[in-house]
């Protein structure tokens, strides 16, 4: 009998996932030279080999082809069995992974996870911050309980619960500040600064001015919301943030703050699971907490 375990075959997807042994490791947390290890301890048990390795790249070979989708079929049922346990009965949920996009993830995750683990002390809380696309994905695939995320995400698989409305906000630069504010026509013809492509914000960003995501843009696009709002400060041009980043992007930048009139651009946030979820009712509750922590926000609060 052939004898591998879990773990190799853990390690062997995130390397066919990223066809890099480095980010594979990374994405594992564990050194590079012991992923490696393991992969070949893999081969070696299967007595085939799964990877082409040459310097610049690395591929599955024809078996490995073959051999990738029934290890993720393997690893999506071991987890659905671990999930079955942990929602079983009445027991406490003691372990929920969570991700979350990256225009929430820096504003909102502290007091989520403040709301989480006050109703929940016993729960081990993991937290992965990446793009919707990525979320989605680890979704799929067993590697995350819920995710945070902008609705919708219109995926059959999934539950779809809205938490709340946000507004987008116009960053100007400081000098700005007692002009009218740009209606959706003015704006559009504007130098409008957007997170690199990737983030649902830039998608809703676009869809607001009514511009298409093809049109050419270089120079004008950034990696995180602080880059974007560091840049208007710099006087190359405006931008739109959500409303719970303004307290933080905005304090050591020059700029100003407007809302836009009618129609005003705004996002739904919600939480997603998969419908087939052992954990769904305990996620329903889940996301009332993070309701609960979004309406203690302090750009949200009524004055």
């Amino acid at each position: 009998m052939i004898n591998f375990t879990l773990k190799q075959l853990r390690y062997f997807e995130a390397v066919a996932r990223q066809a890099h042994f480095g980010r594979a490791a990374e994405m594992c947390s564990i050194s590079q030279p012991a992923l490696s290890a393991q992969i070949a301890a893999l081969e070696s048990a299967l007595g085939v080999q799964l990877f082409e390795r040459s310097a610049r790249q690395v591929r599955l070979t024809p078996f490995g082809e073959q051999f990738a989708p029934r290890a993720r079929v393997i690893l999506r049922e071991t987890e659905a069995l671990s999930e079955m346990a942990r929602g079983a009965g009445g027991t406490a949920l003691t372990r929920l992974r969570i991700g979350v996009i990256p225009t929430i993830a820096p504003y909102l995750l502290p007091s989520i996870i403040g709301h989480i683990t006050a109703s929940h002390p016993e729960i081990d809380l993991l937290v992965r911050e990446t793009m919707t696309h990525k979320l989605i994905e680890e979704l799929s695939d067993g590697k995350l309980d819920c995710a945070i995320v902008a609705l919708p995400v219109s995926e059959p698989a999934f539950t779809e619960v809205a938490l709340f409305d946000e507004a987008m906000v116009l960053v100007r630069p400081a000098h700005d500040a007692g002009r009218p504010v740009p209606d959706m026509d003015t704006l559009s013809q504007m130098k409008l600064l957007l997170l690199e492509e990737g983030h649902c914000f830039r998608d809703q960003a676009l869809s607001f001015c009514s511009l298409r995501n093809t049109l050419p843009r270089e120079g004008l696009d950034g990696s995180s919301l602080t880059t974007l709002v560091q840049m208007v400060g710099a006087g190359i041009g405006v931008t739109l943030i959500p409303e719970m980043a303004v307290p933080v992007e905005t304090r050591s930048a020059s700029v100003s703050i407007a809302s836009m009139g009618a129609p005003h651009p705004k996002r739904t946030v919600g939480m997603i699971w998969r419908k087939s979820s052992a954990l769904s009712g305990k996620l329903e509750a889940i996301a009332e907490l993070v309701r609960d922590a979004a309406a203690a926000h302090p750009a949200f609060a009524k004055p």
